[in-house]
């Protein structure tokens, strides 16, 4: 190569990449804009606006050069919190925060991040789950686009200090999900269900004793007036699906169908899942702070206790999802090495 091409090479370059660029500005300037409607039923000033929505909406508005803009609903406003995964199918929002587990036994194959001690590291462990779910999702949630999923861990909080399984037969509880409705019926508990901005007012009503809950939305939700004890374990996890209705992606141009899909990958998972979970993990040290709280220390014999309790709830997930004609022994296995490679335990 002569000196000249030396020169020329590096300055084509650039003027690919900037025409490159212009086409790119310029195809997004002739789309139609559109208002992305998201759906969600948490506080408005609850951690996941700052970690997760305001974030990916403000990534996605400039991706696509302003014309996807992104209304956010917070707090039920378009709809009850166990109606979400509805609400995007029939187009009442364009995307939705849904808690698969507000329906227990519709979606049996995701409800293995709901498993007890199987994770304990938010971030890694919702990059496990959205890379193994992407391959049932189009069969298990086929009537709308997932997004992608992630996951928080929590434990028990409550009216007495709780540190063995045996303490729950008789006691009424609030339960996360499906999964942790069947471990407080196991234990001879009473299962109260309601969803988490209903939890408060169970509490206060003596509706419900205790409660299963990630750490700092106990804050968020108000729910540190009602319960003074928390016990010091990862209990259990609660699996959350970002649903988008397909008729609003079907409707986008191509460049903006590309914007979407570069936010719902399971890059985007891993950030959700670490932002809100860690940030829910640090509400444990304000709760300590906090007078009139105890945190409930637990010895390693107590957890072997909880863990044991805990073994039917993999069979009986494992025969739920053999009746879709999924193998739910080998389909654990396989999330099982996710979590590994991601060390998310």
């Amino acid at each position: 190569m002569n000196t000249a091409s030396k020169r020329t090479g590096p300055l084509r370059s650039t003027v690919v990449a900037t025409a490159l660029g212009l086409a790119a500005l310029a195809a997004h300037a002739q789309d139609k804009p559109v208002e992305l409607k998201l759906a969600h039923w948490v506080p408005p000033n609850h951690a996941m606006f700052k970690t997760a929505w305001e974030p990916w909406s403000k990534s996605v508005e400039a991706a696509s050069n302003g014309t996807i803009k992104v209304r956010i609903f917070p707090a039920q406003q378009l709809g009850k919190a166990a109606d979400h995964y509805d609400m995007a199918r029939d187009g009442i929002a364009d995307m939705t925060f849904v808690n698969p587990g507000y329906q227990a036994g519709r979606f049996p194959i995701i409800a293995a991040g709901e498993l007890p001690f199987l994770v304990s590291k938010p971030g890694p462990a919702s990059a496990a789950l959205d890379a193994w779910y992407r391959k049932y999702a189009p069969t298990e949630m086929k009537d709308v686009k997932v997004c992608l999923a992630h996951l928080h861990v929590g434990t028990i909080h409550s009216k007495k200090p709780i540190t063995e399984p045996s303490q729950i037969k008789g006691m009424k509880i609030r339960s996360s999900n499906g999964t942790n409705a069947a471990f407080v019926s196991l234990l001879g508990g009473t299962n109260v269900q309601v969803s988490a901005p209903e939890a408060r007012d169970a509490l206060e009503k003596g509706v419900a004793d205790a409660l299963s809950f990630p750490w700092e939305s106990v804050i968020s939700f108000g729910i540190d007036k009602a319960v003074k004890y928390h016990s010091d374990m990862r209990l259990y996890a609660s699996n959350f699906v970002w649903a988008m209705n397909k008729g609003f992606y079907d409707k986008l141009s191509a460049s903006q169908k590309k914007v979407i899909d570069d936010h719902c990958n399971n890059e985007w998972a891993a950030k959700v899942g670490a932002g809100w979970g860690d940030l829910e993990d640090g509400g444990q040290a304000k709760l300590e702070k906090t007078a009139g709280h105890t945190i409930v220390k637990l010895t390693p014999a107590q957890v072997d206790q909880w863990r044991k309790a805990a073994e039917p709830l993999y069979v009986q997930w494992a025969q739920a999802v053999d009746k879709t004609g999924v193998n739910g022994q080998q389909a654990l296995a396989d999330l099982r090495r996710e979590i590994d490679a991601r060390k998310a335990n």
